[in-house]
């Protein structure tokens, strides 16, 4: 399904961003995100000199630790590429978001920890999205392997003990409790409202 055809055009900047799910031997996770920033052209920098056309500009990576619950039990990082000297003080303030859950109110964590002048923007970004990646990684994977044994899948609860629909639905537009996507994968979640749980 490409894209229309373009106007004639050159390219000029490349960010290429990639993230990768490990599940641990020591039953633990690792989530790994990598981003670089390189031009087609070559320029001057005033920071760093000459840079070549494939320079990159920007050459850092993340890697987080998590448990079942996708809480952070370790958080390292890496800026082999950065335009300044001083964006290295972007590493240490990272080590705030240990403990944090990637879970709602991520983003919220992230920029009271790292937001403004406390932390590294292109660090955020990465972040941000490694909660998805996480979800991708290990409670899909974890249902992957309760199905291949047999075993039913297992859903949150409220205070009560109601089974609580899986943090996706609901967050997208294929995932509207009122699609056809729940009712054929989650009807048990077919037309859901959390209001409904407290009559």
């Amino acid at each position: 399904m490409p894209l229309p055809a373009p106007q004639a055009r050159s390219q000029l900047h490349t960010r290429a961003v990639v993230y990768r799910g490990y599940q641990r031997d020591d039953g633990l996770w690792d989530i790994e995100a990598e981003l670089s920033d390189t031009k087609t052209y070559a320029f001057d920098f005033s920071e760093r000199g000459a840079m070549p056309p494939g320079t990159p500009i920007h050459g850092m990576a993340i890697r987080v630790t998590v448990d079942d619950t996708l809480t952070i039990r370790q958080i390292v990082t890496a800026m082999d590429f950065t335009p300044y000297g001083e964006c290295q003080q972007g590493t240490d303030p990272m080590q705030q978001m240990v403990g944090a859950t990637m879970g709602p109110g991520w983003r919220q964590a992230i920029e009271k920890a790292l937001g403004g002048v406390r932390g590294c923007t292109h660090l955020r970004e990465l972040l941000f999205n490694m909660a998805t990646a996480a979800y991708q990684t290990v409670p899909v994977y974890r249902a992957h392997k309760r199905k291949q044994d047999g075993l039913p899948e297992v859903f949150p609860t409220d205070a009560s003990g109601h089974e609580k629909p899986p943090y996706h639905l609901g967050k997208c537009i294929a995932w509207d409790f009122d699609g056809e996507v729940v009712k054929r994968n989650y009807p048990q979640f077919a037309g859901w409202q959390p209001l409904k749980r407290l009559v």
